[in-house]
């Protein structure tokens, strides 16, 4: 089981005007993989404020994944990816890549996404789209990848060679 932090950052979402459905979909799908959603916030669009909560859910809570919802497209608020670079020792490029070219399958929206993927320290963190449905399909591309590499993250993974 992995201990899962969901970061919702949407400013209308903080101050309480717009109900978080995107936070609730992933919540659906690691749980029912049995995995445990320990923390989850909702937060503005502020580069700091989501640099901190990173950061805090990293190295202070020690979670193992760490899902972030919204803030990936290109208006000017929209610094998930930005905050989350500064923070990360290493990307992940493959999930954000797969995650936009199934995606643009989709809908043609997809090549505007912006979003990451990174490790700090044992803790994975991934930038999914603000809506309901855009992590729906998002989480289903990479979900069967995950359990491999969060056990080569944490050290209990075996020899990849075949």
């Amino acid at each position: 089981m992995y201990k899962v932090g969901i970061i919702t950052t949407s400013d209308k979402g903080a101050r309480g005007e717009r109900e978080d459905k995107s936070a609730r979909v992933i919540r659906e799908i690691v749980e029912s993989e049995g995995w445990e959603v320990v923390n989850y916030q909702v937060i503005p669009d502020d580069f700091s404020i989501i640099k901190e909560t990173l950061i805090q859910f990293s190295d202070q809570e020690k979670l193992n994944l760490v899902f972030t919802t919204g803030g990936t497209g290109m208006a000017p608020r929209d610094n998930t990816p930005e905050a989350t670079k500064t923070i990360i020792e290493r990307e992940v490029p493959g999930l954000p890549e797969v995650m936009r070219a199934e995606s643009l399958k989709i809908t043609p929206r997809a090549m505007l996404s912006r979003a990451v993927s990174g490790i700090r320290h044992q803790t994975l963190i991934i930038n999914l789209p603000g809506s309901p449905k855009g992590v729906q399909e998002c989480l289903e591309v990479i979900m069967q990848a995950l359990p491999h590499g969060m056990e080569l993250l944490l050290g209990r993974g075996g020899d990849c060679a075949r």
